[in-house]
């Protein structure tokens, strides 16, 4: 729920912003509070032997905007 957060930042007067995110549901769910995301800015982390199977899965099960390459 983004409903805390949307409520602090329209208390500071920000109805537009920039979000940092790989999430697309955390999109939706701010502008499900009126907020408007005017660009989304990529989280980009480069695969390793630790993480892979990890982004992979972040892509595929949750939807996450990951390019393929940077989790294979």
């Amino acid at each position: 729920d983004y409903g805390i957060g949307a409520q602090i930042l329209a208390e500071l007067g920000i109805r537009r912003l920039r979000l940092l995110t790989n999430n697309p549901k955390k999109i939706v769910g701010l502008e499900g509070y009126g907020l408007e995301v005017v660009e989304r800015v990529a989280i980009e982390v480069a695969p390793n032997n630790v993480n892979a199977c990890y982004l992979k899965t972040k892509r595929d099960k949750m939807g996450h905007l990951i390019l393929q390459d940077e989790s294979e």
